[in-house]
């Protein structure tokens, strides 16, 4: 009887031990997809139907969601966004270029017959005309590409998959689960991104979301990311090879952004965050067949031509403020000039260079327009090209001292850097706390100043450039 009640007591250590090994969320997890697998039991033994649209929505989620398939499918996804974005955007912008090129030279040869005074022409024409037209002939053709398949990839129902894949990374990290749709959402705007994380209940779980949002690249990045790796990282490859290795090379910057998003939230939760993630259900939504041509136009209206606005707005006065600071001058110096020596000395620190940097500091209202300050502060330096030439500018920046590092740290700066303008507002909005919303700013800028520097530290130690 004793060795009995021996063996009952080293048989329920044995459970309890067991039972001690598995988390709350497994348990949970357990007993919600006991409760569906046998609701969908019942459902097929009293329900007969045909292979329908339901049916087959079963079986692509079986794909889709799949441990094996699921994140390889996310990257062809992705990459085939790439490619056909960066396919369809070459000829058109260098036909947008091309046209605002031959209309800059026109209004030149208006002012000249007007005998305009050279300060207006240099304004009107060669400041806002020209950098409103380097917005348009870089940011246009893509994001008229980009936001239609987004969108039809939202509208079939595809993105709560790319959720769902997500969701357990997430959760690993110490954050919700509904972050990784947030995180989706920044791909197009992360200002709208961070208004969408009222979807997430625990105020910790939501202030994660909002931390972490801007490492995944928005609308006014996408252009800098293309351009940049379109001229500097496929050097020896042409044609669809070089675009292939371009959508390549787009979606390791993607990744990338999402591993600082998940190793950020990881750290927060550990530290300035801690807590212990709550849980959900995520539901997934049937395929649905959206309306081709409605979305198409109203992604490209709707989204395209809002973000192109915004841009243009934004970058008229950016451009004249440019051209004034770089014709204004204090000693034998202008004031642009000044600026960009102060940072020089850090920039190249970072394998980049002060214009660089100031092109960065001048383009906090907007992501958008840092490329187009960029080549108005090279051009304000005698670089000879025109608003047409937009297939030499390689040549411009490698004129200016650019290699390989400097395109790639900037293109990582450019994926980690502070949030614009625009999103830090509404992260103000959100907390109502000028704490977070400046640790918003300053833990992005810290990590893009600390990868961009141990890359040109690493580069410059084994003699790559």
């Amino acid at each position: 009887m004793e060795s009995q009640s021996v063996l009952n007591h080293s048989v329920l250590k044995g459970i309890l031990a067991e039972v001690n090994e598995v988390s709350n969320e497994d348990i949970r997890d357990e007993i919600v997809s006991d409760i569906y697998t046998k609701s969908k039991s019942l459902c097929k033994k009293v329900v007969s139907q045909q292979h329908s649209a339901m049916y087959r929505s079963d079986k692509l989620d079986e794909i889709f969601t799949s441990r094996i398939w699921g994140f390889p499918i996310m990257l062809i996804m992705l990459g085939a966004i790439f490619y056909i974005t960066i396919a369809g955007a070459n000829v058109p912008s260098d036909m947008i270029a091309s046209l605002f090129g031959y209309l800059e030279g026109k209004l030149t040869i208006l002012f000249e017959t007007m005998h305009a005074p050279e300060w207006l022409h240099g304004i009107l024409v060669l400041g806002l005309f020209r950098g409103t037209g380097w917005v348009i002939s870089v940011m246009l053709p893509p994001m008229a590409i980009f936001f239609p398949i987004f969108a039809l990839l939202e509208n079939y129902g595809y993105l709560p998959r790319v959720a769902f894949n997500m969701d357990r990374l997430f959760k690993r990290a110490g954050g919700h689960g509904k972050q990784s749709l947030t995180m989706a959402m920044g791909f197009g705007c992360n200002a709208a991104a961070i208004l969408s994380t009222r979807i997430i209940e625990s105020p910790r779980e939501r202030m994660l979301a909002i931390l972490t949002n801007n490492f995944v690249p928005c609308n006014g990045r996408w252009p800098t990311l293309i351009l940049l790796a379109s001229l500097f990282m496929v050097t020896g490859f042409s044609g669809a090879t070089g675009t292939l290795v371009t959508a390549g090379i787009l979606i390791g910057f993607v990744m990338l952004g999402v591993v600082v998003t998940l190793s950020v939230s990881w750290i927060l939760s550990k530290t300035a965050l801690k807590g212990v993630p709550t849980h959900y259900t995520l539901e997934l939504p049937p395929f649905r067949k959206p309306k081709f041509w409605n979305t198409i136009l109203r992604a490209s209206l709707d989204k395209a031509w809002y973000v192109l606005k915004r841009a243009v707005i934004v970058a008229a006065p950016a451009s004249i403020l440019t051209w004034v600071f770089a014709n204004i001058y204090v000693g034998d110096t202008s004031i642009l000039m000044h600026f960009v020596n102060f940072l020089d000395p850090f920039g190249q620190a970072l394998g980049m260079d002060g214009f660089i940097m100031a092109a960065f500091i001048l383009g906090l209202p907007a992501n958008e327009i840092v490329i187009p300050i960029l080549i108005m502060a090279y051009l304000s330096q005698g670089a000879m090209l025109e608003i047409e030439d937009l297939s030499k500018l390689k040549q411009v920046f490698i004129d200016q001292g650019w290699t390989w590092l400097t395109a790639l740290n900037m293109m990582l700066f450019s994926l980690l850097h502070f949030p614009c303008g625009t999103t830090l507002v509404n992260i103000y909005k959100e907390t109502k706390s000028p704490k977070w919303t400046f640790m918003s700013f300053l833990i992005p800028t810290v990590i893009a100043i600390g990868v961009t520097w141990l890359t040109a530290t690493v580069a410059r130690a084994f003699g790559w450039v």
